[in-house]
């Protein structure tokens, strides 16, 4: 459908939701790819549950650190060859007002949804611009796009993560490396939505089922979702787009 057969992506926080999601489209759509994930055990999982879709890699890895980001692309790339499409997933969410944020969770969410995108950009893109083709795709948030309340980290990260698309858009689009993002809204089915919603029930905060009754939609997404805009977006059928942050909310959040 996409015309993806025969290219080579690397997928960040592949293990669970919706970076699990994106990794079993591209491989139904004839992609080979390189799983990135911290957790291991979950990951080898995965990559083992996966390989019947297609060629798998996996590489435990840490996108905070430059080190493993390092040391995953190269293990990925010698299994895979070049790499064509390469989806920066991975990010963390901890609910807590800005005034009561210990500095540890700030850093560690800049690690992941920042410095992540930052140093898996940094090893995957040079081999694209080299090639003068490849795309690239930052998982945001429609919390990219707004301020919410007891999500200030999250929100600041994720503003960060939406203005780097751009500036690599600019900044790569002469060698022919398209670099999008997708703004997801309330998605569920996600580990990350799991530990939230632990969190916010402890906060006496409204679960994602009681908050999406005021989406136009009516109802939170799902990992499916997202990956439907992503595989759009890594594909020929999105060649004049760049630079771009599509949302993915139900309405939630339509700029």
């Amino acid at each position: 459908m996409y015309g993806l057969n025969g290219r080579n992506a690397i997928v960040t926080g592949a293990a669970h939701g919706i970076g699990k999601e994106i990794a079993t489209r591209l491989l139904k759509e004839g992609c080979a790819v390189g799983l990135l994930d911290f957790d291991a055990d979950g990951l080898a999982a995965t990559a083992a549950a996966l390989s019947a879709l297609g060629k798998v890699s996996h590489a435990a890895c840490d996108v905070s650190s430059k080190e493993a980001v390092e040391t995953g692309v190269a293990k990925v790339t010698a299994d895979l060859g070049a790499i064509d499409i390469l989806v920066n997933n991975a990010g963390i969410c901890k609910v807590g007002k800005l005034l009561e944020c210990e500095e540890s969770v700030w850093r560690a969410t800049f690690g992941v949804n920042v410095d992540g995108i930052f140093h898996m950009v940094r090893a995957v893109a040079p081999a694209m611009v080299a090639r003068g083709e490849g795309s690239i795709v930052n998982i945001a948030s429609w919390m990219g796009k707004s301020g919410v309340a007891a999500y200030g980290a999250y929100c600041a990260s994720k503003f960060a993560a939406v203005s780097l698309t751009q500036s690599l858009a600019c900044e790569l689009g002469e060698s022919g490396v398209r670099v999008n993002a997708v703004g997801p809204g309330l998605i569920v089915d996600t580990k990350m939505r799991d530990e939230s919603e632990v969190l916010r029930k402890q906060q006496g905060l409204p679960s994602a089922f009681d908050r999406a009754q005021s989406i136009p939609l009516r109802r939170p997404g799902v990992p499916a979702d997202i990956s439907n805009a992503v595989l759009f977006l890594v594909s020929d059928q999105a060649s004049y787009i760049t630079g771009e942050t599509i949302s993915v909310t139900g309405g939630l959040w339509n700029d």
